[in-house]
């Protein structure tokens, strides 16, 4: 085996710096900005070198070769490369009397960027790599390099030798004209918004904050993210585009701060690379005491080391991670490792860092090295957890994809015979990249890997969220699963009695406004986003059920009617003008009574129609009027009961006809009158008019004109039955509906008419002598009908329902009762109640007609 070379680069991590400037004076982000710390807590990229050697491993080979402190953070990569390596050295299919073996390529797992920067610069493209084997023959081992693609990207560029990507998917790295000889382990995520939407949903959260970092990758999932949220009704509260660069960053950190300590979202989804301006921000975050639910991926799977840690710091981290299978034997190398063989030396720094109050000096640049006898003792003390990270996973399957190749490869070499030199030994670089490349393999986990298609469209998700407790103490917890391909019923799988880090199983919630209760409905708030909204009630009548945060409210069928909670629609009650009502037994008693009284009067002036009073008065048109009147008062009964067609085209028709017969008769007499007193003047003509009794044909001639009116309203617009679910709530009075109301109002109006014209002629003749003249009785009843009918028209106007029937039925009853008893009653009092003035001999009439 060739003799390892090494590249000294302690003053390289002397001069290394995080950058990160004054962030808090409080001693933990002192240790995250100190340069002078190189074993701080912060991510930094690991790089391994895999070689297929034909020699057995030596038992203190990694020993020798891992003589540092390994961070913290990064014992997992080793523990999965110890075990991984093992594994396949045991696998009697796989490079069968080869020994695979790990050395490390680079930076001892520290900052990466800068020393790959230095080096180069120092070492002038010289073959003095670090860690690489140093010799004249070339050689083209695989590389292992992440998390962070950066790292992949700059030694792409300063060395053409393969390499596999086992960070998260980065599609700067997928470019394979630009970069052939880097190749990606992770599956792109293609379903992460969906995933992470559809749980928003599912929790009903539709306020969100949204910290992305200042790059492609971060642009391109905040356009995925609006889409998906914009598509599903989810507002972004604030967007946050973290800078790069940490001197543009410092210039906007307080500005970051107050945006997400005074926004109202309390979930906020986190994307972008760790050991990155980001993560400063997630930690100043955290310091600040920011109580967030935070969604991000499993890269962001941390831990806080507040010592004076409460349960409101967070309310916990929601992370989508790629579903893998459980690799059974991985726990039990865990619990037997033999530590002689493989190192477990750790920097104290950390333990002092995560269980203590960060009690180590800044000016400390060494540490003594603190070493376990069993590496569970170390599982143990720190945040570790034994199923693998994506990370982990990813490199578990990268050692895989290069013990595939390096096997093909050797089998190549035997088969071709052009084994020169050491087995193993692999010169052709072009060939070991084509050849990685094309590897399709199942892993012992049985899931299938392979290298040319990393872009599932049905990679599952599983979502856990991490506990965070005090002394750095935390619990990851799976609560769901992210099934792409299934059924959009079916996609998302949340666990029922989901405890969250706040205590209890309610969920938190995070939406800019209340959602608005069955009965409101929302009213968009100008110049904001469509997620702030006020609540305002539904309108009458206008429902929103159970299925609450409605745009709009429902109105309810014409047969039902809203509760008074708005929730749902009740059936309404149907109503009329009944005659069990008290008010319809009143109006239809009134009728009656006015009906038979009319038929006493008529009898009695049938009775006495041979007195001077009754014929004075024209006995012929008087029993037409107190017919009409009796027509007048029966026909209101039309408007009570249940209404049908027959009833709500007589009601109006019955109602002009007789009242225009009764105003016509009055109009009649009247004029009768007139022309009598008339006679008295000598020569005059209007005797034989009178006594051929023309002044009669005006009844007949007024009916005829209502009829033409009534026969054109019922041609063009009939009355017909309508429900009136205005006037009564939780009713539904059922009316006759006057069809038009224009032709309504030219009944109306004709009657108005008739009886202007009865009273002005009555009027004029109200002074002419004689003892039974009644021209005075005329004008008053003329006076008291226009009243009546002049006040009806703004009473009806202003009422509904019931109440209009009532008005219009009194109306009637009135008007009639005016002409009955302004007319009539004078006259039967006189035959009644004093007969000995109702005689001829006694009074001498100077007409008779």
């Amino acid at each position: 085996m060739k003799k390892l070379c090494g590249f000294t680069i302690s003053s390289l991590l002397l001069k290394f710096s995080l950058i990160l400037c004054c962030l808090t004076e409080h001693s933990c982000f002192w240790r995250i900005k100190n340069s002078e710390d190189n074993y701080g807590d912060l991510r930094s990229d690991c790089g391994f070198m895999l070689l297929a050697m034909e020699e057995a491993i030596e038992d203190n080979y990694y020993s020798q070769i891992f003589d540092f402190r390994i961070p913290a953070r990064k014992y997992e990569f080793f523990l999965v490369m110890f075990f991984a390596t093992e594994e396949i050295n045991n696998n009697p299919y796989l490079l069968p009397n080869m020994s695979l073996m790990v050395s490390i390529v680079f930076g001892q797992c520290e900052d990466t960027l800068g020393i790959l920067d230095e080096v180069y610069l120092q070492q002038n493209n010289s073959l003095n790599f670090i860690n690489y084997i140093c010799g004249l023959e070339p050689r083209c081992d695989v590389d292992l390099t992440g998390p962070s693609w950066k790292t992949s990207l700059k030694l792409a560029i300063y060395s053409r030798t393969p390499k596999v990507f086992f960070g998260p998917f980065n599609p700067n790295l997928s470019d394979h004209d630009q970069l052939p000889y880097v190749h990606q382990i992770a599956t792109k995520d293609t379903c992460l918004s969906h995933g992470m939407v559809s749980l928003m949903l599912h929790f009903s959260w539709t306020w969100i904050g949204l910290v992305i970092s200042d790059d492609d990758q971060g642009i391109q999932f905040l356009s995925d993210m609006r889409e998906e949220m914009q598509r599903h009704g989810i507002c972004l509260a604030f967007v946050n585009v973290i800078p790069e660069t940490m001197q543009i960053y410092m210039t906007r950190a307080k500005i970051y701060d107050k945006q997400i300590m005074t926004s109202t979202a309390r979930v906020v989804i986190i994307y972008g690379e760790m050991n990155s301006t980001l993560e400063v921000s997630f930690r100043r975050w955290a310091y600040l005491g920011a109580q967030r639910i935070w969604i991000t991926t499993s890269q962001w799977d941390v831990t806080t080391n507040k010592k004076d840690f409460s349960l409101d710091f967070f309310h916990g981290t929601v992370t989508f991670a790629h579903h893998k299978g459980e690799i059974a034997k991985f726990r039990n190398f865990l619990q037997t490792m033999n530590t002689d063989k493989y190192p477990a030396a750790i920097s104290d720094s950390v333990l002092g860092w995560n269980y203590f109050n960060c009690s180590i000096s800044k000016n400390s640049n060494k540490m003594d090295t603190f070493t376990f006898i069993n590496t569970l003792e170390w599982t143990t003390l720190h945040k570790y957890d034994r199923v693998l990270s994506d990370e982990g996973y990813n490199l578990y399957n990268a050692i895989y994809a290069v013990a595939h190749t390096y096997h093909e490869l050797i089998l190549q070499q035997v088969e071709s015979q052009k084994i020169a030199g050491f087995k193993g030994v692999f010169v052709d670089c072009q060939q070991v990249a084509s050849l990685l490349k094309t590897r399709v393999f199942t892993n012992p986990v049985g899931e299938l890997v392979n290298m040319n298609r990393r872009e599932n469209q049905c990679a599952e998700y599983d979502i856990f969220n991490i506990w965070n407790f005090p002394q750095g103490l935390g619990i990851k917890v799976k609560i769901g699963s992210y099934f792409p391909c299934f059924p959009q019923s079916q996609q998302l799988h949340i666990y029922e009695d989901l405890e969250w880090a706040t205590g209890g199983t309610s969920v938190p919630t995070s939406m800019c406004s209340v959602a608005c209760t069955a009965g409101f409905r929302k009213i968009y708030q100008k110049q904001r986003a469509d997620c702030c909204f006020d609540c305002a009630h539904c309108p009458e009548n206008e429902v929103s059920n159970e299925t609450a945060d409605m745009e709009q409210c429902v109105r309810c069928p014409d047969d039902k009617y809203a509760n008074l909670q708005q929730t749902h629609c009740l059936q309404r009650d149907i109503s009329f003008l009944a005659y069990e009502d008290p008010v319809g037994m009143a109006l239809a008693c009134m009728a009656l009574c006015f009906s038979a009284l009319t038929i006493l009067v008529l009898f009695t002036f049938v009775k006495y129609k041979d007195t001077p009073i009754v014929k004075a008065n024209n006995c012929i048109l008087s029993y037409i009027l107190l017919i009409f009147l009796i027509l007048c008062f029966l026909c209101s009964l039309l408007f009570i009961g249940h209404p049908n067609q027959a009833t709500c085209i007589l009601q109006q028709t019955t109602f002009g006809i007789f009242f225009t017969g009764a105003i016509s008769t009055v109009l009649a007499k009247t004029i009768t009158v007139v022309m009598a007193f008339k006679l008295t003047i000598p020569g005059n003509r209007m005797r034989g008019m009178l006594a051929s009794g023309a002044p009669n044909l005006v009844i007949p001639i007024c009916i005829l004109v209502q009829l033409v009116l009534c026969g054109t309203w019922l041609v063009t617009s009939p009355p017909f039955i309508d429900r009136d679910i205005q006037s009564e709530h939780g009713k539904a009075i059922i009316i006759c509906n006057k069809g038009s109301v224009i032709a309504f109002h030219f009944v109306l109006g004709y009657l108005g008419s008739l009886a202007l014209g009865s009273f002005t002629v009555a009027f004029l003749a109200r002074n002419l002598p004689d003892r039974f003249n009644e021209a005075k009785f005329l004008t008053f009843s003329m006076l008291v009908f226009c009243s009546v009918w002049i006040t009806f028209l703004p009473v009806y106007h202003s009422t509904r329902g019931k109440i209009m029937l009532v008005v219009e039925v009194f109306s009637i009853l009135a008007s009639s009762a005016g002409l009955l008893g302004c007319i009539f009653v004078p006259k039967c009092y006189v035959i009644l109640v004093k007969p000995d003035s109702n005689f001829l001999q006694k009074y001498k009439a100077k007409f008779r007609y």
